[in-house]
């Protein structure tokens, strides 16, 4: 499979890891767009929120338990932060492989740019 994803879990392409576990992992955003970007992806390939299966959901609990850590840990859960999932094409998904950017550290204004 040649996700860049899977390979950031498998360790194939180094990151800077925030957090990792069997069912996730938690890493900064090579691109960051906020002082604070980082990406939370399943281990599990799953190519995007229009794909889980029933199993999945759980898995969707523990995602946003853990962001709710990393944005306390980080220091930006008082003032805020955005979860952005992006889907399909028309809604900017560029790796089709299911994953959360998570932005914080300054003001995030609507719409973006």
């Amino acid at each position: 499979m040649d996700c860049i994803f899977c390979k950031i879990a498998n360790k194939e392409i180094p990151s800077e890891i925030l957090y990792e576990d069997d069912d996730m992992i938690a890493f900064k955003d090579a691109n960051p767009q906020a002082p604070v970007h980082f990406l939370v992806v399943p281990k599990k390939h799953i190519d995007n929120i229009e794909s889980l299966s029933e199993e999945d959901y759980p898995l969707l609990g523990k995602i946003f338990k853990r962001i709710n850590i990393l944005t306390e840990e980080l220091g930006i859960s008082e003032d805020g932060f955005r979860v952005v999932n992006n889907c399909n094409q028309n809604g900017g998904q560029t790796v089709m492989h299911l994953h959360f950017h998570v932005l914080g550290g300054r003001f995030m204004q609507w719409p973006p740019g």
